[in-house]
């Protein structure tokens, strides 16, 4: 009798959502959707394609979120109409409504335990992989296939994709953190240098790591062209969903003699702090390479930053000291939970006394919609998972991405700055 192919998380998933005992990669389902997930940005226009074009009823509204994390207070009147917008479609069908100031999209989506282990979750944004960090099939799709598919009957198509095991190894050094790693990686694999992959990320190196820690090399998937990203669930994401959930979820795991397209495996001792430099996330040096070019901004915010492991890595540098006269140093916390936190352990004070302004939970200055629009010749560093000329104001101004440690060590020094000249200091 011929033995049937082992699946992957990825595969296993996908079978038990479109009803099949089992899937190839290559093969088309349709699959069963647990979660869709809207913002701001993006709401509306599925509504009116929803409402204009589609004219059908909205199945499962219970199974649909809408996350206003762009605007957290809308400057005009335009963006108040399109909020309204928004509220108006959410009232009308029941969908639950995080409103301004809850944090950004992904952050509020899993502090408030939506996301869980075997699930299928879509969103218009196009981080939405960082999911996966939970276990489940998380990937974007596009307005009209939520309107067409998502809405009405509560599913979306995908074809299989094959899986990639990236495995990490080693110890990173003193000053070197995980976004330095997960910035590494993206220039490493290369934009588009995992087209329509699922990337299964493990190893010594990711496993010894927290949640909110893991949950940037799910983030970079994107980046790299493919369709999903994971980590398959273990204590460490058990103890998590422990923390915010009590909703019951089933876990699914890979079957153990399971095979890959590919194993790519990736030594992270001896790396620097990396920035990824204009004008790509791949674009990605050691920062001894970019140390002393000048700057004017700095933030800890966007998808995926500002977590309370960014704001504790922040204060490490700035206990004590000044940010930089000419340098505007932006905090923006990733949800309500984190800000929290951050007052709780004393850091928003520690903070603030170093020159930096605190803004409501939201996803900071990415795309500039409420706040961070840089005139032409201006520059910033941030936490942010993005860096394409014109993100923030100007096509000629430039955005740099780090670590929490080298955007607080670049705002104290009003010039990019290798982080571990702080902590020779031996002050902590």
């Amino acid at each position: 009798m011929r033995k049937e192919r082992p699946m992957t998380l990825v595969e296993k998933i996908l079978a038990r959502a479109s009803g099949r005992t089992r899937v190839e990669p290559g093969e088309v389902v349709v699959a069963d959707v647990d979660l869709i997930l809207l913002h701001d940005l993006s709401g509306y226009l599925t509504a009116r394609v929803f409402e204009e074009k589609v004219r059908l009823p909205l199945r499962y509204p219970e199974r649909v979120v809408m996350v206003f994390d762009h605007h957290f207070s809308p400057p005009t009147e335009e963006g108040a109409r399109l909020l309204e917008e928004n509220r108006a479609f959410a009232r009308r069908y029941g969908i639950r409504l995080f409103d301004c100031g809850h944090g950004n999209i992904h952050n509020v989506a899993v502090w408030a335990g939506l996301v869980r282990p075997g699930m299928v979750v879509v969103g218009s944004d196009s981080h939405t992989p960082v999911h996966g960090t939970l276990g489940c099939f998380a990937a974007a799709l596009g307005n009209d296939s939520h309107a067409a598919l998502g809405f009405p009957y509560g599913k979306a198509w995908f074809r299989v994709p094959h899986t990639v095991r990236i495995e990490l190894e080693g110890t990173s050094g003193p000053g070197v953190t995980p976004r330095d790693v997960a910035l590494w990686l993206a220039a490493t694999i290369g934009e588009g240098g995992a087209i329509y992959k699922a990337l299964e990320f493990d190893g010594p190196y990711l496993r010894q790591l927290g949640f909110w820690d893991r949950w940037l090399f799910p983030l970079l998937t994107v980046d790299v062209g493919a369709k999903c990203g994971y980590i398959e669930p273990d204590e460490v994401t058990e103890a998590f969903l422990r923390s915010v959930t009590k909703e019951p979820y089933e876990v699914v795991r890979g079957d153990p003699d399971r095979e890959y397209e590919a194993v790519w495996r990736y030594e992270v001792s001896g790396l620097e702090p990396q920035v990824a430099c204009p004008p790509t996330v791949g674009n990605v040096k050691p920062v001894t390479e970019v140390a002393g070019v000048p700057i004017q901004w700095a933030e800890l915010g966007g998808h995926g930053g500002c977590r309370i492991e960014d704001i504790r890595l922040a204060a490490r540098i700035l206990s004590g000291r000044r940010k930089h006269p000419q340098v505007k140093f932006n905090i923006v916390p990733s949800s309500r939970a984190v800000f929290t936190q951050a007052l709780r352990e004393g850091l928003v004070e520690v903070l603030h006394e170093a020159g930096a302004t605190w803004f409501p939970p939201s996803a900071g200055s990415n795309q500039a919609i409420n706040m961070g629009a840089m005139a032409a010749g201006e520059a910033m560093i941030s936490t942010h998972s993005r860096n394409f000329p014109g993100r923030n104001g100007s096509p000629q101004a430039k955005m740099y991405l780090a670590s929490a440690l080298t955007v607080a060590a670049s705002a104290v020094a009003g010039c990019i700055t290798d982080p571990r000249e702080f902590l020779r200091e031996g002050r902590e």
